[in-house]
């Protein structure tokens, strides 16, 4: 079944509001990131366990941001879709994506099938 007119605009409220959140907590993470630079992390005079805290808490600011990149990337390629008029399509079959996993992950790209597939496929 093909996405209707309101799940439509229920799943693209949903992609842009989930895109606008992203790009708060990446402006939100890089500000941050600027405001306590590493050496204040580590403290004045550091030892060897306050530099392995620094590095960790800087390493975890890092994969945040690009884990959140990542989706902001989804997100917008999941609205370039829309707008092109394939957005619920699978990329790999053409075959239309359930409603029910559209909500549950608007930015999905494929069918649960080739999903699997996919990540059977590119495991590493």
């Amino acid at each position: 079944m093909a996405l209707n007119r309101r799940h439509m605009i229920e799943l693209a409220y949903a992609l842009n509001t989930r895109r606008n959140e992203l790009l708060d907590e990446i402006r939100n993470d890089v500000e941050r990131a600027r405001a306590e630079p590493y050496a204040n992390l580590a403290g004045a005079t550091p030892d060897t366990g306050d530099q392995a805290v620094a590095d960790l808490i800087a390493d975890v600011g890092e994969a945040e941001v690009t884990r959140d990149l990542g989706e902001l990337r989804a997100l917008q390629t999941a609205l370039k879709r829309v707008s092109d008029g394939t957005y619920g399509q699978c990329v790999d079959c053409s075959e239309e994506i359930p409603f029910a996993r559209m909500r549950a992950q608007p930015a999905a790209e494929r069918c649960l099938a080739c999903q699997e597939r996919h990540e059977k496929t590119y495991k590493a």
